[in-house]
């Protein structure tokens, strides 16, 4: 599951900028602001032992969801109108949980620590850019075993495998006008066909 595109530990100015952008441009969810959303964030936040973030609803059409974590402050997550129109609720708690999933393992810290190190090696003659290329790709890989510890948070949150294969399907071809149309089987039959046709050592690589 790709729901968090990004999880930042970010310079003064940046943060400073982002900070800004998201209270001037969304708005914060509280118990009297959107409070079924602030619910749902409680909740879950509850389950996974963490302080509750803040969280921001901001205007967008791509369905996404991401978090963001700036230094003395309190982090929050942001989910866009789009994905809220999109979900269910118990999809949204899913999201949240995810999203919820890169604070608790620290995941900003290690991917920001991870992208020194290869910009370090770039720097280096002769081999350096090998070597970075080298680390770039285990790198990918990290990210992809942090989204899937993300995606066991959101299952603990929910109990319910269905509700994170739905928000996975909806985020890979759905819209709400198609939503009760959807079926979780039938996706999950696609992806055991994805399974066997990636099962030779290319196709492994390619996944």
């Amino acid at each position: 599951m790709n729901l968090a595109r990004c999880c930042w530990h970010a310079g003064p100015v940046s943060e400073q900028v982002m900070l800004l952008e998201n209270i001037g441009t969304s708005v914060l969810v509280t118990e009297n602001q959107l409070s079924d959303l602030h619910q749902l964030m409680v909740e879950a936040a509850n389950i996974l032992c963490i302080e509750v973030p803040d969280l921001y609803v901001r205007q967008n059409p791509v369905p996404n969801a991401y978090t963001l974590a700036i230094g003395g402050r309190k982090p929050f997550v942001v989910l866009h109108t789009s994905i809220v129109e999109l979900l269910t609720p118990k999809e949204l708690q899913a999201v949240l949980a995810h999203e919820m999933g890169h604070l608790k393992c620290d995941h900003g810290i290690w991917l920001t620590f991870a992208n020194i190190l290869a910009l370090g090696a770039y720097s280096i003659p002769g081999l350096g850019a090998i070597i970075a290329q080298t680390f770039e790709e285990q790198l990918f890989r990290w990210v992809r075993a942090a989204e899937l510890t993300c995606d066991r948070a959101a299952l603990l949150v929910v109990q319910d495998p269905k509700v994170v294969i739905s928000v996975l399907m909806k985020l890979a071809g759905g819209c709400p006008s198609l939503a009760g149309q959807l079926n979780v089987d039938a996706f999950l039959e696609q992806a055991r066909s994805y399974d066997a046709a990636s099962s030779s050592p290319l196709g492994w690589y390619l996944r």
